[in-house]
């Protein structure tokens, strides 16, 4: 046990009464008052302030620790949100790229057919006239009638014609080649 002096006991009486201010803790269950009442009074006064004051501390503690929790949880929620929209972001880039990719299938092959369609009727055309013109000039040979205005035009028909087949192929392998080129530094760029 601790027995206090008079000089303490009167400090801490008169620091209990001017500022409201008492001993906590352990140290009050060791105190020895010596029969003084009103030392004793201080004392039973400290412990329950003690007591309270450890009350309201748990109080806190443990709203301290509720709040943690609950900021645990919304940290793991908020986690779990970003992975999923992380997630969710993979997926629409990955869905972006599958598009672009049908988007250039889909042109080239649209290219291609009308291509195919130009280089027809342009061959059409071509072995049209060919062949209307070397009926034209067989027909003129067999009847007698003079050819030699329409082997001239005849001549000139088909060196034109092939000409302009060439032509025509070039500017549609030119603008398919254009388009390829392009298709690919936009691929680079992105």
């Amino acid at each position: 046990m601790i027995i206090m002096t008079e000089r303490v006991k009167d400090d801490l009486l008169k620091l209990a009464k001017e500022r409201n201010i008492y001993l906590e803790g352990n140290i009050l269950k060791v105190i020895n008052t010596d029969g003084d009442e009103e030392f004793e009074a201080y004392v039973q006064e400290a412990i329950e302030q003690d007591k309270i004051t450890r009350r309201k501390r748990l109080e806190m503690t443990k709203q301290v620790q509720s709040q943690n929790k609950e900021l645990l949880e919304s940290q793991r929620e908020k986690d779990e949100l970003m992975d999923d929209l992380k997630e969710a972001l993979q997926q629409a880039e990955d869905a972006k790229l599958e598009a672009q990719n049908d988007l250039d299938v889909l042109q080239k092959k649209t290219q291609f057919e009308l291509i195919g369609q130009i280089v027809t009727v342009a061959l059409w055309i071509i072995m049209g006239v060919g062949v209307t013109t070397t009926g034209l000039f067989i027909v003129a040979m067999y009847t007698g009638v003079d050819t030699t205005l329409i082997g001239n035009t005849w001549s000139n028909l088909f060196g034109i014609l092939l000409t302009n087949s060439f032509s025509i192929i070039g500017t549609i392998m030119g603008v398919k080649y254009s388009s390829e080129s392009s298709s690919r530094s936009s691929k680079d760029s992105a």
